[in-house]
């Protein structure tokens, strides 16, 4: 067989191979198939779904509403705030609150305010958690230099005037007429005239940063019950000072629930 013969046959072998339908010469594809649909698992007929826990009220821990100073602070303090909670009353045979009254405790955990996981003592500390969770109440001013003044005479408060607390202590079912105020207790007294005096010619009136109660005046409300209570003399800025706080509709209200109580501390109703 010549060259030209053995090539000639060697084309046809080839064509007759590329009209074979058996011979598949096309790509592999490799399918994958799609990931199976996640289903939305539905309640089993019958089964209700678990209610979310019920969130706790908040609570203020107080004390006497007529002899107490430090529990009219923060309850002061709370309404401003807005905040809405429950009164829980600490027993008036309570050995420690009856310390606290009479200035023998250590320190002063009444009122105690729980909101929200938080458990704050101390008036101070709760007018600074108010502010925290309330600043649009105002309980302190907006403008910073005034602000770091009303932390300064509320820490004042806060700490100090020990002989005023002693002597004068709060009763708002008492009334005095032309007390005689000791010697320890004058220079307390003349020390918180001059701090209203000088917050009411700076800010206006009529309360102690302005047109607005705030932070210092619940810190300084008992103080004008005691000023009333003893006959203390005041000048006639001190005096309409006192009349404004006395005619707040909160003041009213802690005011009438300290009437009705029935229980009495002979240690803080003597005769002077």
């Amino acid at each position: 067989m010549t060259d030209e013969e053995q090539l000639a046959r060697q084309r046809r072998c080839l064509a007759c191979a590329l009209r074979d339908p058996s011979l598949d010469r096309s790509p592999v594809m490799t399918s994958v198939a799609p990931p199976p649909r996640l289903r939305k698992s539905s309640p089993a007929v019958g089964k209700s779904r678990r209610p979310a826990p019920a969130i706790a009220r908040p609570t203020l821990t107080l004390s006497s509403k007529n002899y107490s100073s430090w529990s009219l602070r923060g309850w002061l303090m709370a309404r401003f705030a807005g905040l809405d909670f429950d009164e829980v009353m600490v027993p008036p045979d309570d050995a420690d609150a009856r310390k606290e009254l009479l200035l023998l405790a250590p320190s002063i955990r009444v009122p105690c305010l729980s909101h929200d996981g938080a458990k704050v003592w101390n008036t101070l500390a709760i007018a600074q958690y108010l502010n925290e969770i309330r600043p649009e109440a105002g309980l302190m001013p907006d403008d910073r230099i005034a602000r770091a003044h009303c932390r300064s005479v509320s820490g004042e408060m806060n700490s100090g005037f020990a002989n005023l607390r002693a002597s004068l202590p709060m009763n708002l079912k008492g009334h005095f007429p032309k007390h005689r105020i000791w010697g320890g207790a004058q220079p307390d007294i003349e020390r918180i005239l001059e701090i209203w005096t000088e917050c009411l010619a700076k800010y206006g009136g009529p309360f102690l940063f302005g047109k607005r109660r705030g932070m210092a005046d619940a810190m300084f409300a008992p103080v004008v019950t005691r000023f009333l209570t003893y006959d203390v003399p005041l000048d006639a800025a001190c005096r309409r000072y006192c009349d404004t706080v006395m005619a707040m509709p909160e003041m009213q209200e802690w005011l009438a629930a300290a009437r009705a109580e029935p229980d009495d501390i002979a240690e803080l109703d003597m005769e002077f």
